[in-house]
């Protein structure tokens, strides 16, 4: 059986990218390190577990591994170790553009090495060589009706890709667990290349009177998610910016962890993104930045339709708390200051829309709710999450429907899960199993004043 790497370069077919080359390196570098862990080290005690915590949803339990991102409550997301502005000013830029390449960015997810512009160009080359949606995803999304939720449509859209899979047939024939990591990178990037014209297919065909754009070749993936929406500059910006800042938020969101879990079966990309991305859609996940914007429409309605005065402001920032509300897009489960992903949409919108009413409207709620929430004593962290600006944005350029915000969030999340679920095959993380426990048994335990460790 020929290496891993001839493979690789043999199914590149003339490609230049050195991605997977690089990537290769650094999992053979990486797995003594796990194993060693495992073997040497693996009784140390490095958590507790509370009765608070089982039954509330296993919070902040330290139990799953990814080095694809870390969030720290303090200085927010670091993207492989860099905090946003660094990654934001270390990636190489697309011409004319103040964001870097997402292709890049794909490249320093799955490396942590920062690429060169040469080698973001080649993964931007390799991404187009892989981008075409075969013509049944287009009939599956076609076949439903044209209410169906759009993030309907994209999970079934991904799932309809799963026949394409590569980890499926080689499974089939026979490989080693060492390579199983060869072609769920293969499956990874194969959907990652399509995923912005599924996603721009699906906001043709739902909101624009059914006419979809064709992509076009010469641009990166940002811009030509931009062109494929039908929206112009600099919403190629506004694309990659918000690709970048959701793509991941360590393996423990739903999304993430969903992927996660489905991928631990050996499940392939297909089956364990769809699964993400139906976590996303929930509520409690995914649908917050619509939430938020559904709520600063309202403020100004309830307000004469004019942007208020502070003390108006204030006021009714009050009148919500009192009431039993909260302010949407203030709060997070691990922050306790400013997101870094707030603060990096509100660059943007101080350079690209300062005037905008609503974004006026932003600003001022930033300015005044901190010490109002600080005051009202409740919240554990009073300062905006990411969802309190994206949807502004959204809707500044035309994006006006709600219900579309969250599978722009999928085609960013995209990034992150996918480069986790190949670094998990490539380490061969155990399939996820946790133990479960009965209510009686909490009780007993709770009585005891703990559970007795023999």
């Amino acid at each position: 059986m020929a290496p891993v790497a001839e493979k690789a370069d043999e199914r590149r077919s003339g490609n230049v990218s050195n991605l997977k080359a690089k990537l290769l390196e650094k999992i053979q570098a990486h797995r003594p390190r796990t194993t060693k862990l495992v073997k040497e080290q693996g009784s140390i005690v490095i958590d507790q577990v509370t009765i608070d915590q089982c039954i509330g949803g296993a919070r902040g339990i330290r139990s799953l591994v990814t080095d694809i991102s870390y969030l720290d409550p303090m200085e927010g997301i670091r993207f492989r170790g860099k905090t946003i502005p660094e990654t934001f000013a270390a990636l190489p830029k697309v011409p004319g553009s103040d964001y870097p390449y997402v292709e890049g960015f794909w490249y320093f997810l799955m490396t942590g090495d920062v690429p060169t512009t040469e080698e973001a160009l080649a993964v931007a080359a390799d991404f187009k060589a892989r981008a075409s949606v075969p013509k049944y995803v287009f009939d599956v999304i076609r076949a439903m009706p044209r209410d169906t939720h759009p993030m309907t449509m994209f999970s079934a859209g991904i799932l309809a890709l799963q026949r394409e899979s590569l980890f499926v047939k080689r499974y089939n024939e026979g490989m080693k667990k060492t390579e199983y990591w060869d072609p769920m990178y293969e499956d990874c990037t194969n959907l990652m290349a399509k995923l912005p014209e599924i996603a721009a297919y699906i906001y043709r065909l739902k909101y624009k009177g059914d006419t979809p754009i064709a992509p076009d070749p010469k641009l990166d993936l940002g811009g030509n998610f931009a062109h494929m929406m039908g929206i112009a500059k600099p919403y190629d910006d506004v694309a990659r910016m918000y690709f970048i800042l959701h793509s991941d938020h360590e393996s423990g969101n739903v999304s993430a962890h969903a992927t996660h879990l489905v991928a631990s079966a050996l499940s392939d990309a297909y089956y364990s993104l769809s699964a993400g991305i139906n976590g996303l859609a929930g509520p409690l996940h995914g649908l917050a930045n619509q939430e938020v914007l559904s709520w600063i429409q309202d403020v100004f309605k309830q307000l004469g339709g004019k942007l208020p005065t502070e003390e108006e402001l204030k006021k009714f920032l009050w009148d919500t708390l009192n009431s039993g509300k909260v302010i949407p897009g203030y709060g997070h489960a691990v922050l306790r200051k400013t997101d870094p992903r707030y603060t990096s949409q509100m660059e943007f919108c101080q350079k690209n829309l300062p005037d905008y009413p609503m974004f006026k409207l932003v600003n001022m709620i930033y300015k005044v709710a901190p010490d109002i929430l600080r005051q009202h004593g409740k919240a554990k962290n009073p300062w905006p999450n990411v969802d309190a600006q994206s949807g502004v944005i959204q809707w500044y350029y035309g994006l006006t429907e709600y219900d579309f915000y969250t599978v722009l969030f999928g085609v960013g999340r995209a990034l992150g899960v996918l480069a986790n679920i190949t670094w998990d095959r490539a380490l061969g993380y155990a399939l996820e199993r946790p133990k479960s426990v009965t209510t009686d048994m909490l009780e007993k335990w709770a009585a005891e004043g703990g559970r007795k460790l023999s």
